[in-house]
């Protein structure tokens, strides 16, 4: 568990900093080419540790067919994400992203078969009950770009499903790859008539968002490895309060007094999804 918390800490911060580097390049390169720079960049990081490094324990993925799958829904995602994060506020994005939880509860549990506990689905309903008070006083559930961002989370809740699944058969490094590898050329296919060349800072932006991309991946793995994923999703809610801050350090977004609320109901329901793990085995049946 402590293991698990350790890697999801450098997922949350990655994550963070993509989404300030995907504001950052906002109306100056497309999102198709900036998801293909992201996996390039990938590649690029990834190929010499794989074949530098004989710890790296790549190997030949195992179940392809469930590679393209993941990596169709995981594109998707981020094609929704990075739309979402030009349009609408960062934490109103994060906090619709946040409904990961619940989609990937109800996923899991019945392509995985995992165990859903009482405590376990109080936890997740006070994160989703938080998510409700932040995006409530701005929230307009026919706006296309909230809607982007809904669809973006369901699909994200399909990847970490196909992740948890792979990482019983492939190493970290192997899924990331595959990750890498599958995405890039959707990227430059989807792009390729709207090519935008990067100037200045927009390569740096470029670069940052490509290696945290792959940290925030590689964490994420690593930390389901030590965890069941519905776990490793509900922690994930922390990003939240993070990039809230960010939003108003940096972009000047509003910290409304539903926004704290909200976020003190998500830290609750982490914390007591973090704590009862140790103490509750009481399950409900299949």
């Amino acid at each position: 568990m402590i293991r698990s918390t350790l890697w999801m800490i450098g997922a949350l911060t990655s994550f963070c900093l993509m989404a300030i580097g995907a504001r950052e390049l906002n109306n100056e390169i497309g999102v198709f080419q900036i998801l293909f720079f992201r996996s390039i960049v990938g590649l690029l990081v990834l190929l010499p540790i794989i074949l530098l490094l004989k710890k790296a324990r790549f190997s030949f993925p195992k179940r392809i067919k469930l590679h393209l799958i993941r990596n169709l829904f995981h594109f998707a995602g981020q094609y929704g994400w990075f739309l979402g994060i030009g349009l609408l506020p960062l934490a109103t994005v994060f906090a619709i992203e946040f409904t990961v939880p619940f989609w990937t509860i109800i996923i899991s549990y019945l392509f995985l078969k995992e165990s859903i506990t009482v405590k376990k689905v109080i936890a997740v309903l006070l994160g989703i009950l938080g998510i409700i008070v932040i995006v409530q006083p701005s929230l307009d559930v026919a706006h296309y770009a909230s809607l982007i961002v809904l669809g973006a989370a369901i699909c994200y809740a399909f990847s970490h499903v196909a992740t948890k699944s792979l990482s019983n058969t492939d190493s970290p490094i192997t899924i990331i790859f595959m990750m890498c590898l599958i995405q890039a050329p959707l990227g430059l296919l989807l792009f390729i008539d709207g090519w935008a060349t990067p100037v200045g800072i927009q390569w740096l932006w470029l670069i940052v968002i490509g290696v945290t991309a792959l940290s925030a991946h590689y964490c994420m793995t690593k930390a389901m490895q030590y965890a069941e994923v519905t776990f490793v999703v509900t922690m994930d809610l922390f990003r939240l309060p993070l990039i809230s801050i960010v939003g108003v350090l940096l972009y000047s977004e509003s910290f409304t007094v539903a926004l704290l609320i909200g976020i003190l109901l998500i830290v609750a329901g982490n914390s007591l999804n973090i704590y009862s793990r140790r103490i509750d085995k009481d399950e409900i049946p299949h």
